[in-house]
């Protein structure tokens, strides 16, 4: 499905409950793809409510700007609990990243640079909750090249894995091995890894 672009997700509920309340999805865009990372506040039902309401709105409005994809969540989860969550437009055909975040889901693109080692940026957090204070939606464009990693990960996430944990083995694995290396025990936790096949490799 997603044969330019290699994703693996990892993720776990609060110990005691039965759904998590973060979620992601991988959409399909007319250019690329959007990747979101969706964090309910607190824990358990409601939050996982909020975020899967959210997810529907994003699944749904792909192929929109990203502050407008933000504003729509924002309506749709009035009255509800609330929602953090970051989003990544990726661009393939230009080599371009579009990303956006309110509140504190971590972003980081891990760039594939031969001969400089492996650079890393991360997505400019701002504070606020969809569905109850929006920030200055403002996202931040940034180059985009074959073999670049974007993750995003919750606040069940510790933030501080490091380049060297990305690097190594396929999506799934980095997935993993940051979900086991750095997940808290008093929230839910998510990963999501996606790299930017080459032209060429193999989409299996």
């Amino acid at each position: 499905m997603y044969e330019q672009l290699e994703c693996a997700v990892a993720g776990r509920a609060l110990e005691g409950e039965a759904e998590s309340g973060d979620g992601h999805v991988v959409v399909a865009a007319p250019r690329g793809y959007l990747l979101a990372v969706v964090d309910g506040l607190g824990h358990g039902p409601e939050a996982a409510s909020a975020t899967e309401m959210a997810l529907a709105v994003l699944r749904e409005h792909a192929g929109e700007a990203l502050p407008a994809l933000v504003e729509r969540c924002h309506r749709a989860l009035l009255g509800s609990r609330g929602v953090v969550m970051t989003l990544a437009a990726l661009d393939l055909h230009a080599g371009a990243l579009s990303w956006l975040a309110v509140g504190n889901v971590e972003g980081r693109l891990f760039r594939h640079a031969p001969g400089d080692g492996r650079l890393t940026e991360a997505v400019l957090l701002r504070g606020g909750v969809v569905g109850d204070r929006l920030p200055r939606l403002r996202p931040v464009s940034t180059a985009l090249a074959p073999g670049d990693t974007i993750v995003l990960v919750t606040d069940g996430i510790r933030p501080n894995f490091e380049a060297a944990q990305v690097g190594g083995g396929p999506a799934g694995t980095v997935a993993r091995r940051i979900l086991d290396g750095h997940a808290i025990d008093a929230d839910d936790a998510l990963v999501l890894v996606a790299r930017v096949r080459s032209p060429g490799a193999d989409p299996a």
